[in-house]
């Protein structure tokens, strides 16, 4: 029988040189602890939960048809069966940063103050890193809308299985319809203990900006220009917010911190430094390093990372005016209303057909995740043919739709989509029974709508017979 992938290049690396153990411990350095240290992460983590998988949500309810007691059952089925990546499939791996304010104040579980969304497709060796502000409108499943980075919070707080990670894991896969493989922290101190040991790392400060360092009162100025930074000045260099656009330039220097530390990397002199020190570095920064990967798959991932040219690294960071809208959520909260169609067409820049679930996708289980994500659906007749929308209303009620009313439209050419609060797996059902043009599918963000999707029924639509 032919031995598993990681089993196999696990046994290979004893046999590898000097070198080569040198650069393989580089890259498992570069997957996690360089992917994860730019974001905005605390001293401590949570311990690490086992890998969990994150299939459609399960929405259970008592016999007497009230929602149970206790913690919402919208994540009870997050159990430890994660897929073991093969070493050839594309690879997610959510990055997340805990606000430390959140921790200091001492008032319960954190908020997730960055979220990176980083991709990796050893087949054409490409990768992409996307940014999701703290701020965007989503669903969380089972708490309704709420900005992403309540979604670690509320699952740490209710105590749900795979808890806080968990939460934000299936919260981000819902929102870009994509799975996710893995997570990955790192704290503050084993950030700037790894910069420091590779020498630094150099980055080009396009504006001059003041910097908080960790443990100081007043902040630092950071001159405009390229240079070196340490540890201590690197990790304050990708949490300063205080600039022009705010947040998104944070995201923007997240990811510039990332490449920078890549590049420090390739330098012969750091590549003998991890030739002779290699374990010894990755054991005394490994307490630092949270995630649900094993350390094979950190290896197998590592090491496949060293193909990636820089050229073939996407950046992204979902912002103004092209991907979200300012706004205001029904409690007075300031938010970023996503533009779904524009935020659909970044992902699939990213990510190939095998890690996006997209709208447009069969997928065996399209009617179990709609039928979780419990949307309220209209059907309104905009065909011109008299009674199509109640036929339409009953063949959708029989696939499981909750279909709340029926009535006229504008006519329409072909039948329509319309989004008015997030509802990914009850478009991608839609789309797959009604053979759904992408072109006609829409977003009209409206937290306040009091229906979730709408379909207009156009001429080119015919419930099949029953």
């Amino acid at each position: 029988m032919k031995k598993p992938f990681f089993k196999r290049l696990a046994e290979s690396f004893g046999s590898l040189s000097g070198l080569q153990k040198g650069l393989a411990i580089a890259f498992i350095l570069a997957a996690l602890v360089t992917a994860g240290a730019a974001f905005n992460l605390v001293r401590q983590f949570v311990v690490s939960t086992t890998s969990f998988s994150l299939p459609g949500l399960a929405l259970m309810q008592s016999d007497s048809g009230e929602p149970e007691s206790g913690p919402p059952a919208v994540a009870q089925n997050l159990g430890p069966s994660l897929e073991e990546w093969d070493g050839t499939s594309r690879v997610n791996i959510l990055l997340m940063g805990l606000d430390a304010r959140d921790w200091a104040s001492g008032d319960g579980p954190p908020r997730t103050d960055s979220m990176i969304l980083f991709t990796y497709d050893p087949i054409s060796s490409t990768a992409g890193m996307l940014s999701i502000p703290r701020d965007m409108w989503v669903d969380v499943p089972g708490f309704g809308h709420q900005k992403i980075n309540a979604a670690y919070q509320l699952g740490e707080g209710s105590r749900l299985p795979g808890g806080g990670p968990g939460l934000a894991v299936k919260t981000v896969e819902q929102f870009l319809g994509i799975t996710i493989n893995y997570y990955g922290q790192i704290d503050f101190s084993a950030f700037e203990r790894f910069v420091d040991l590779i020498g630094g790392v150099k980055v080009d400060i396009k504006n001059s900006l003041d910097v908080q360092l960790i443990g100081e009162e007043l902040p630092r100025h950071l001159l405009e220009g390229r240079q070196v930074l340490n540890g201590a000045y690197a990790l304050a260099y990708a949490r300063a917010r205080h600039s022009e656009d705010g947040d998104f330039d944070r995201a923007r220097r997240q990811q510039e911190i990332i490449l920078a530390i890549r590049n420090q990397l390739m330098r012969e002199e750091v590549r003998n430094l991890l030739i002779t020190r290699g374990f010894q570095i990755y054991q005394d920064l490994s307490s630092g390093v949270n995630t649900n990967m094993t350390i094979e798959e950190m290896f197998a991932l590592g090491w496949t990372l060293r193909n990636v040219d820089p050229s073939n690294i996407k950046q992204a960071v979902i912002s103004p005016p092209e991907y979200v809208t300012l706004g205001t959520s029904p409690d007075g909260l300031s938010i970023l209303k996503p533009i779904t169609e524009n935020i659909r067409t970044l992902r699939d820049n990213l990510f190939n057909t095998s890690s996006v679930r997209s709208v447009v996708a069969i997928s065996s289980g399209s009617q179990a995740n709609m039928q979780a994500e419990a949307a309220t659906v209209v059907v309104n007749n905009g065909s011109g043919v008299g009674g199509l929308a109640d036929t339409t209303r009953a063949y959708l009620q029989a696939q499981g739709f909750n279909i709340i009313s029926t009535g006229n439209a504008n006519q329409v050419g072909a039948t329509t989509l319309i989004d008015y609060t997030g509802n990914p797996y009850t478009l991608q059902f839609l789309v797959e029974l009604m053979g759904v043009s992408p072109s006609h599918i829409f977003s009209r963000f409206d937290p306040n709508s009091q229906v979730d999707v709408e379909v207009i029924v156009g001429p080119d639509w015919t419930p099949p017979t029953q």
